[in-house]
């Protein structure tokens, strides 16, 4: 695609990015065809093609208006037409671009902006989530049928007694904010597991939230400052030789390991940024390695995965935790359209919650149709939206492993 990027930005690292970005698509629209919204909607401005063009006029010097921002607004980031692409077009990076000069063209009103605010206080810390549980779980009673299905019920584990016999290794766990608040079981059931395979999996106090709360909501500033404390809590181990940094939820991963594109102006944190990131795995990448011969699971069942759009096409992990289940003896059922997002995706189910709706009704009428016992995922946002409305049960992948 040939460009004509203003002369405010062609020669600053925004401008050349986006220009690299932009000329390699070709305007094939083979995008559209796995576009979550694009399907739904029909619109080719709420496509990856549409958005892509408008984000272009924007370098270009257009104005920013609410029609843009409605439309970049509705992308669920969820990065199939990433997938997809014949030509490797990155439309992540050029999305992040083309958000900002909107947020800076054509700052939001008062009360959107307060809404966004209220939304980081809220979420980016688990203490934070934990009483906003608590109230809700103790007006559960009194709420109606549709409204109690949306609040998680507490998990609890049965922890075994610590082992006597020190780790041969060691790993750090990101905690995170959300899920150590409503699903706190998930890395308790990880650190069982890793400590089975002789490897110490231990969480840090001071690390939390990864920044993609905030760094979707273009809060941008706070996403590097959530990077850079997390760095600063894990650094005195990495160098004491922590093999790697293992994140539970998939929707957190990206994140991490784009910790070093984030950081990479930073003189004081790029070179650690670049080895944090280098260093971050997705929970199945790390199992996919070990020997799991000591998991053998007592109860098998059949099982949907639902395979989040972080670990498919964010990380292009496809298939890895579906061949991890399939070797320890799980029956996995066919799903239609296992490409697609279920609308989860971070705040999007807050924020354009008709369309998440929609697109979770339609996941679920996938997951459901060849009847199968439960559903796994690998992320706790897809596991929340999707236990709300399913008619099975809907748990976290490692929890099949919970039986072994």
């Amino acid at each position: 695609m040939q460009t004509r990027i203003a002369e405010q930005y062609r020669n600053t690292l925004l401008g050349k990015e986006a220009d690299k970005v932009l000329r390699s698509c070709v305007h094939c629209g083979f995008c559209n065809a796995t576009c979550p919204t694009y399907q739904l909607l029909g619109d080719e401005l709420d496509g990856p093609r549409g958005r892509i063009y408008q984000i272009k006029q924007l370098l270009e010097g257009d104005a920013a208006s609410l029609s843009v921002q409605r439309h970049l607004d509705r992308c669920l980031t969820c990065r199939a037409c990433e997938t997809t692409c014949p030509s490797g077009v990155e439309y992540n990076r050029l999305l992040e671009i083309g958000r900002g000069l909107v947020e800076q063209r054509l700052p939001r009103s008062f009360l959107q902006r307060l809404y966004r605010k209220l939304i980081i206080y809220s979420f980016s810390e688990s203490s934070r989530v934990r009483l906003l549980l608590s109230i809700a779980r103790l007006f559960r009673p009194l709420l109606p049928a549709y409204a109690k299905k949306r609040i998680p019920v507490a998990v609890v584990v049965n922890t075994p007694a610590a082992t006597p016999r020190p780790q041969a290794r060691s790993m750090l766990l990101l905690d995170g904010c959300v899920q150590p608040a409503a699903a706190p079981h998930i890395n308790q059931l990880a650190i069982q597991a890793f400590e089975r395979l002789g490897i110490q999996l231990r969480s840090v106090a001071e690390s939390g939230c990864g920044g993609a709360l905030q760094h979707h909501l273009s809060d941008s500033e706070g996403a590097r400052q959530r990077a850079r404390t997390n760095i600063d809590a894990w650094w005195p181990l990495i160098e004491r030789g922590a093999e790697a940094i293992v994140v539970t939820a998939t929707g957190c991963t990206p994140m991490i390991k784009d910790y070093q594109h984030l950081l990479r102006d930073d003189m004081q944190y790029a070179e650690r940024a670049k080895r944090v990131s280098a260093m971050t795995q997705d929970l199945s990448e790390v199992l996919s390695r070990e020997d799991l011969s000591t998991l053998r699971p007592q109860k098998l069942k059949r099982v949907a995965f639902h395979s989040p759009c972080s670990l498919q096409h964010a990380q292009k992990l496809d298939g890895v935790v579906e061949s991890l289940l399939q070797q320890m003896g799980f029956t996995l059922v066919p799903v239609r359209d296992a490409h697609l997002c279920c609308g989860s995706a971070g705040t999007y189910s807050i924020l354009q919650a008709d369309l998440s709706a929609r697109l979770r009704s339609n996941k679920l009428d996938c997951l459901q149709e060849k009847t199968p016992e439960l559903v796994a995922t690998a992320n706790i946002g897809c596991l929340l939206h999707l236990q709300a409305e399913a008619d099975i049960p809907v748990i976290h992948w490692i929890e099949l492993l919970a039986s072994c």
